[in-house]
């Protein structure tokens, strides 16, 4: 079994001093005691603490403001036009980005702040993963100047975010289907502990209850990643006595194992709607019918809540939303059979 990375945090905590010492002595700043650097480096030693050397070089220079940029996976089309938007805003203000992603691994996710703070860059915009968040308290309290995106950090409610309207696009994709006389509407999401995921699907519970129209939970599938799974479980429920007649996916990655699925089934063809927009989603014949938002503003949005906390430390944390819309284009536009 694979023993979990040693982190500044936990060098500190056997050194008894602060995280911001830690990373001075890491980072061969002047003007720190010498009792606390041999603390530090008896800390080091003793817990077989490893600098991460590559990330070392890469450390800012003296004017050059580094932020940060913590994602889950860069491959997927969301988080690579977040990254585009993020340094774009970002070199607007003459300030470089390193980013990383955490693949669905929270260990990685600890791992990447740690490291990125090790080498001075304390100014991040996290993507978060799920679960709980109050290990970044002792981060935040030593000087990481954070924002997160898109999901708000279990047990770190006072924080600065960018959100989409989650729940509000949740709301518009399944009242589209409803209007088209759907009823038993089918729910393909990922993990729903997270605040983003579950408020797609809230949206699509308090949509179908306005209608009359109770959600059933046997249409209701959580916890799908990856497209090959959503594709296997959009065939099983396709085979049910009683199918669903449409599809409501809460992720680009769910649109696509969901077109996989039908791409070979023989019965009537469901309509459905995906959350998140993606570059081939009006070359399809129909074109996917999406909730769309603007990536690039919640980028900006992101670095400019960033930055307005660098300079003001003590400012009220805020929230930013933004909205969303219905593109309409064809395949959330299918009558039930």
């Amino acid at each position: 079994m694979n023993r979990r990375r040693t982190t500044m945090a936990d060098v500190a905590r056997h050194a008894g001093v602060s995280l911001k010492t830690v990373s001075r002595v890491v980072n061969q700043e002047p003007h720190v005691r010498q009792d606390l650097v041999r603390r530090v480096q008896g800390a080091i030693t003793a817990l077989g603490f490893r600098r991460n050397e590559a990330a070392s070089r890469l450390a800012r220079g003296g004017s050059v403001l580094t932020l940060g940029l913590v994602i889950e996976n860069i491959s997927n089309e969301f988080y690579s036009s977040l990254a585009k938007a993020v340094e774009r805003a970002a070199s607007a203000h003459e300030a470089l980005v390193v980013f990383g992603s955490y693949e669905e691994r929270a260990d990685r996710e600890v791992m990447l702040i740690d490291t990125m703070y090790g080498r001075g860059v304390d100014a991040m915009v996290i993507v978060p993963t799920a679960g709980d968040h109050t290990w970044l308290t002792e981060y935040l309290a030593s000087g990481l100047t954070a924002v997160f995106v898109d999901r708000v950090p279990e047990g770190l409610p006072d924080t600065d975010a960018v959100l989409l309207d989650a729940e509000a696009g949740g709301q518009l994709a399944t009242r589209h289907l409803l209007a088209y006389g759907h009823r038993r509407i089918a729910l393909i999401s990922d993990n729903d502990p997270l605040s983003s995921v579950h408020a797609r699907a809230e949206g699509y519970r308090t949509a179908l209850r306005a209608a009359g129209a109770a959600a059933d939970p046997a249409l209701c599938v959580t916890g799908l990643f990856d497209p090959w799974q959503v594709e296997q479980e959009v065939l099983r429920l396709l085979a049910l006595p009683d199918p669903p007649t449409a599809f409501f996916v809460t992720n680009n990655r769910a649109a696509i194992g969901l077109m996989q699925a039908l791409r070979d089934h023989p019965g009537p063809r469901p309509a459905f709607v995906g959350f998140d927009d993606f570059e081939m989603a009006g070359v399809f014949t129909p074109g996917v019918t999406v909730v769309r938002y603007d990536v690039t503003r919640l980028g900006s949005a992101a670095v400019e809540l960033l930055l307005a906390r660098v300079r003001d430390p003590a400012r009220p944390s805020q929230r930013v939303t933004v909205p969303v819309e219905l593109v309409v284009r064809g395949s959330g536009e299918v009558p039930p059979p």
